[in-house]
């Protein structure tokens, strides 16, 4: 042990005199010089290990460069080192550097480290460089908040993430020659605010594949403007930066548009199957009707006969509500029962046998909404999906594109052909499934994807270790094969985005089929599919879909088709795990799979397509598990459904019962309905006066009215009423009232029956202390927080109500809203109030203020938009990506509120905007979903930029005035009705307004937004072409949506014309301005006079009054005033200085006296006719010998043709004055002046030219 301590002693002894050697130092002097050495450099060889420097306790630079040493060690004597380099060595990791708290530059390029560790120490390192190393993850860095320098190029990094988010001082960043392929890593350097430098590719090394991305400068300098150099090209220049922003701002609103296309799309679905649900409700809707005012007459009756017999009248009354609907006017026989004392049965009977008839239309109402939701829900979802796949566009910029296919794509076809070839009816009989519909097929464009693919597919086929994939065969182990996600997993739309952009993950197992480390793929439908089939139907079974009544939860589904190389394959050994490891050699595995086999036996798992390893070549089902995600490159995603024989559920167009069930129910009602007791008609009511009111409810004196049932008559007014002090039981059932003023101060009123009218408004119920009851089902009521606020103040005691069947406008808010506002509420819409649901409705009502707690919450103070490729309004993105900034624990500044600069109050149920005058700095708001009705309250805010307020109740732009910073205003799903100029004019810099969804009903006063880029304006009232003059004077306007309005189907040739009066516009409609619709709208209306550029010049198109009109020096070589009798005033018409060559619609003018054409290029009175075919001799020397006969023509001349004639009809019967100056007439009896019957002054001077 001694000797070869020995041994080592000298053997150190040796490297360290090398060291001296190297440095120029006498190793005999070093102990007593050794203290005055700062620095070290070791080249080359001669140096094993670190050894001896605590001869050189004050060393401050350590070089040793390719040198064999494994371990950094003996640098605990060397705590003043600020330097060290330990290069092109063998280092396998990061150690031994605890005792060098000074350390500022450390060099450990060219070694063989694995892990960025053990630097928790180096708080004031400012250069690291770890290129040409093994580095998989970037790690490690959070204790250098003084980095200034890092190089990790030439390792094999593929994800940035948030390793570098401590590194706030980083200004040099070297990430060459690694394996990062998205943009969205690219993003994550966005938190570095002081980066100047940053090399993804340079001359040393391979460029990063997210480098060969198309936009890949324009993404990184977007999102990076502060960069000067960017892959050893400088990038400094403003210019380049302008550029950057303005690609990506021109692709943002492009997205924008396209996002905004996606959800009227959806909207239209929704208003179709809303249009259709509408169509299907109308029979069980007019059953329920006639079967409910059939039970409403038998109570009335009812309580007569037992109020004769001195039983209670309070009867049904008494009662929760009874579920009936609406009835037709009817009359039963006229049969008096007054006197039968079996009567109170019988009525019961029928009332029995009516409500369980009832009870079967509720039920296929019922059946209704569950289609309504289950398609709307399908149509949401792929909504959703559409706007994901556009999001996602845009963050790649472009490199990933996802193309929705039609029946004209050859690819579509392909698809649809591979789908159903690997559809067995047989594999799906067992569900009760009988065919499959494609609704969808989207094809997947990922460039990094296919890059990776080829790059891996191209290695294969070169690589000395496959010998086998020859071009001849290796073409048989390509194949398209099925993917789904394992049903088991959450966020299932994650993980579809996931593979999208990313492609596959073969690290995670796949829990339904217990496997790891591999990719399931299948050739069979029923293979990938009956997974998520038996999940679905094990869901329902227990309830816990929203669907779970549905007898095929399982409808929609989608599957991704994959191009794969399966490369080496082989079946799966049986009894072993499906782990990498067991099968090194091999690409893939698969098993064959028995396609009447069930899910039941996992062990033995589905098929695949038609390959697998070289002439093995089988179709049958199999399933295959790919190991190298680099050979699965997703191709398509398609989106199906399922059909069934069960037309209930599968045929959404039709009523979801069984065939030929609604005429037979119709005559079981008729049945139920002539039953007896067949009660005697009653006359109806008009108006009431006292002796009506004693005869109706059989008293003596107005006093002893408690119950009193007014069904079934047409009353709209019941003023009588108020003097019924004692009354507690109101029924006034369908009747014609449209509001209930008259129904105020009844003390006693205990239950009150309103449905069946046409309320619009709850407004003026009043004093009904004691109320407990109220219906007013099948009504016209809207406004459910308005509503709501009357019966809180007026009805303190109501315990149950019934609104069902009102239309309602956010339905989906219904239940909260009431319940917030109506505590002591027991049953809402019969079904009963739990106490935590009514908790939570009072507490959402209670917040819904702003207030000191919503700033905490929702505010921000950021000073700067995120460069961020997102189409969310900025203080929604800001409050999304950045914490809260002040704690509720802790005491607040004075002046807390003036540093606000964002505020997202969106969905917060607000009424007001109160408490904003503090606000003084705010620049982005966003108050979308709430109620409110008035911008009042931002007078304050007037550095704010942009404003949100879609989806409230909102009719005027008044509050805007003073924001003259206000670049984006978006006010979709209002109760806007114009637009008013008074308040745009004030808003200098508005670049972009969104009014969707509104009332207005004319453009008037959008001239006034002069820097206006986009407007919005679609589903609105606007319906004349004249409203298109308005725009004119926005010379900026390059995106213009008017969908859903009138005007686009009253308009003829409407796109075509917008577009010519709008030359700037990039998009109209959401769809692209081609330059051939460009040059087709300046043929079609270029230089065309019409009524639209008439009332452009007047400034009105009040037509009629108009006596005079002069439009000169205008271009015009067309004329159509159409209809001519809006005219009928016009007396003189000046078009001196343009470009006809006819009267042209000018003739049609009916009082014209005076026309003026000077300097024109008139030709004839009628537009000239094409010239006629080459004439013959004969017809050549006809027309210059009439009296020949030779060649002569027919004279039957056209309506319009020109030339020498006296049997023309005549034109323009008032016009007296004409003038022709200056026009380079060359024949006059082509101008056909003796049509002119009335002309007396005629003035051709310059006649020619």
């Amino acid at each position: 042990m001694a000797q070869i301590e020995k041994q080592k002693q000298r053997s150190d002894e040796e490297v360290v005199k090398k060291l001296c050697m190297a440095n120029g130092i006498s190793y005999e002097k070093t102990v007593r010089e050794g203290s005055n050495i700062s620095t070290l450099k070791m080249f080359f060889s001669g140096f094993p290990r670190i050894v001896g420097l605590n001869f050189f306790p004050k060393l401050c630079t350590l070089t040793i460069v390719s040198q064999n040493i494994k371990y950094i060690e003996g640098l605990e004597c060397c705590p003043l080192l600020q330097e060290l380099w330990i290069a092109e060595c063998n280092l396998t990791e990061i150690s031994g550097l605890q005792e060098c708290l000074q350390l500022k530059k450390l060099y450990l390029y060219d070694n063989q480290i694995c892990e960025i560790k053990n630097l928790q120490s180096q708080i004031d390192l400012e250069v690291l460089w770890l290129n040409n190393n093994c580095i998989s993850q970037i790690q490690g860095l959070n204790s250098l908040p003084n980095l200034k320098e890092l190089n990790l190029a030439d390792n094999s990094i593929e994800e940035i993430g948030h390793s570098l988010e401590h590194n706030v001082s980083l200004q040099n960043l070297n990430l060459s020659g690694n394996k990062i392929t998205s943009f969205k890593e690219l993003t994550m350097l966005t938190c570095l605010p002081d980066l100047r430098e940053l090399a993804l590719s340079d001359r040393t090394s391979t460029p990063n594949p997210v480098c060969q991305l198309f936009n890949y400068d324009t993404h990184v300098l977007y999102h990076m403007p502060g960069l000067q150099r960017l892959d050893m090209y400088d990038v400094s220049s403003k210019k380049i930066k302008k550029a950057a922003e303005s690609t990506v701002m021109k692709k943002m609103m492009y997205y924008n548009m396209r996002v905004r296309t996606a959800r009227r799309n959806f909207a239209e679905t929704q208003h179709s199957l809303m249009e259709r649900k509408k169509t299907m409700l109308q029979l069980p809707g007019e059953c329920i009707r006639t079967i409910n005012h059939a039970i409403k007459n038998l109570e009335r009756e009812l309580s007569q006969v037992m109020a004769g017999c001195g039983k209670s009248a309070c009867t049904f009354e008494d009662k929760p509500f009874l579920h009936a609907k609406d009835s037709t006017d009817r009359s039963d026989s006229p049969i008096d029962i007054s006197h039968d004392p079996t009567m109170e049965h019988k009525i019961l009977c029928k009332i029995e046998a009516l409500q369980e008839r009832m009870a079967l239309w509720m039920r296929r109402m019922d059946e209704i909404e569950a289609w309504f939701q289950r398609d709307l829900a399908q149509a949401t979802r792929m909504m959703e999906y559409t706007i994901q796949f556009l999001l996602m566009e845009l963050e790649s910029v472009g490199n990933i594109r996802l193309e929705e296919g039609c029946s004209t794509d050859s690819w579509f076809s392909s698809c649809r052909a591979l789908l159903l070839s690997c559809f067995s009816c047989s594999d799906f009989m067992i569900y009760g499934i009988t065919g499959i519909k494609i609704n969808k097929v989207i094809r997947i464009h990922n460039r990094a994807l296919k890059l990776r693919f080829e790059d891996r597919f191209h290695a294969l086929l070169t690589s000395e270790e496959s010998p086998s994939f020859s071009q001849r065969n290796y073409r048989h182990q390509l194949d398209y094969l099925f993917y789904a996600t394992d049903p088991g997993e959450d966020n299932e739309r994650e993980k579809i985005l996931s593979i999208l952009e990313k492609g596959f993950k073969t690290a995670e197992p796949h829990k339904s089929l217990g496997i790891e480390g591999a990719i399931p793929l299948s050739n069979s439908l029923i293979v990938t599919e009956q997974p998520r089939i038996e999940h679905a139907l094990q869901q329902a079974s227990q309830g816990e879909t929203q669907h779970s009544s549905d007898t095929i939860p399982f409808r929609y589904g989608w599957i991704i088709v994959s191009k794969v190389f399966v490369g080496h394959s082989m079946p799966i050994k049986k009894g072993e795990l499906l782990e990498r490891s067991s099968y090194s050699k091999l690409y893939s595995v698969y098993r064959n799979v028995n396609a009447k086999q069930t899910t039941a036996t996992h062990e033995e798992i589905p098929p695949s397509s038609k390959t697998h390893t070289g002439s093995e070549c089988s179709p049958r089902q199999r399933q295959w598990f790919v190991f190298d995600r680099e050979l699965v490159l997703p191709e398509y995603i398609i989106f199906f459904e399922y059909i069934t024989g069960d037309t209930e559920h599968s045929a959404p167009g039709h009523i979801p019962v069984k065939d030929g069930t609604p005429s037979n129910d119709i005559i079981l009602d008729k049945e139920v309905l002539n039953m007896e007791p067949m009660l005697k008609p009653l006359p109806k009511l008009l108006s009431l006066d006292e002796k009506t009111l004693l005869s109706v409810a059989r008293a003596n004196v107005l006093s002893q009215i408690t119950v009193l049932n007014l069904h079934g008559n047409s009353l709209s007014k019941i003023k009588e009423i108020s003097h019924l002090t004692a009354l507690r039981h109101l029924t006034i059932s369908f009747n014609k009232f449209t509001h209930l003023y008259d129904i105020s101060h009844m003390p006693n009123l205990e239950f009150l029956d309103v449905s069946y009218n046409h309320l619009v408004t709850l407004e003026g119920l009043r004093g009904l202390s004691r109320l407990k009851q109220l219906d007013v089902r099948w009504n016209e009521l809207t406004k459910a927080r308005e509503d709501s606020a009357v019966l809180q103040k007026h009805t303190p005691a109501l315990l149950r109500l019934d609104t069902r069947y009102n239309p309602w406008t956010k339905p989906e808010t219904i239940r909260k809203n009431i319940l917030g506002c109506l505590t002591t509420l027991t049953h809402l819409d019969d079904v009963m109030v739990g106490e935590e649901e009514a908790a939570d409705a009072v507490q959402m009502t209670v917040g819904s203020k702003i207030n000191k707690a919503s700033f905490l919450v929702h505010s921000r103070t950021s000073n700067d938009r995120p460069r961020s490729l997102s189409l969310l309004s900025t203080a929604q993105l800001l409050c999304l990506l950045s914490p809260a900034n002040w704690r509720t624990d802790i005491e607040l500044e004075p002046d807390w509120t003036a540093k606000i600069t964002t505020l997202n109050l969106d969905s917060q149920k607000i009424s007001k905007l109160i408490s904003l005058e503090k606000l003084v700095n705010l620049r982005w708001a966003s108050l979308n979903d709430n109620d409110i009705s008035k911008m009042k309250g931002l007078e304050c805010c007037s550095k704010l930029e942009e404003l949100s307020l879609n989806n409230n109740n909102i009719n005027t732009l008044d509050g805007l005035p003073k924001l003259h910073c206000l670049s984006k205003l978006s006010l979709d799903g209002n109760q806007l009705t114009t637009l008013d100029a008074s308040v745009l004019d004030q808003l200098p810099n508005l670049s972009f307004l969104s009014v969707e969804n509104n009332c207005i009903t004319s453009l008037h006063g959008i001239q006034g937004a002069h820097s206006l880029l986009e407007l919005y304006i679609g589903n609105n009232r606007i319906s004349t072409s004249q409203d298109i003059y308005f725009l004119k004077g926005l010379s900026n306007l390059i995106i213009l949506d008017l969908y859903g309005n009138p005007l686009l189907e009253r308009l003829e040739n409407y796109r075509i014309y917008v577009v010519f009066h709008l030359p700037s516009l990039k998009a109209l409609d959401g769809t692209a301005v081609e330059v051939t619709e460009c040059k087709k709208a300046k043929d079609m209306f270029w230089g065309r006079l019409n009524p639209d550029m008439v009332a452009e010049k007047l400034g009105h198109s009040t037509f009629t009054n108009v006596t005079f009109l002069t439009m000169q020096d205008r271009s015009i070589r067309m004329v159509d005033l159409s209809p001519s009798d809006q005219f009928c005033s016009l007396l003189s018409v000046n078009l001196d200085h343009n470009s006809l060559t006819s009267f042209s619609g000018l003739i049609y003018l009916p009082n014209i006296k005076v026309l003026s054409l000077n300097h024109n290029r008139i030709e004839s009175i009628l537009p000239r006719q094409k010239p006629q075919a080459r004439l013959t001799n004969k017809q050549i020397l006809h027309s210059k010998v009439h009296s020949s006969g030779y060649g002569q023509r027919s004279s039957t001349k056209k309506k319009g043709e020109t030339g020498p004639t006296d049997s023309l009809e005549p034109l323009m019967g008032s016009l007296e004055e004409l003038h022709l100056c200056h026009n380079g007439i060359s024949n006059m009896a082509n101008l056909q002046l003796s049509r002119l019957t009335n002309l007396k002054l005629l003035f051709l001077q310059g006649m020619y030219g």
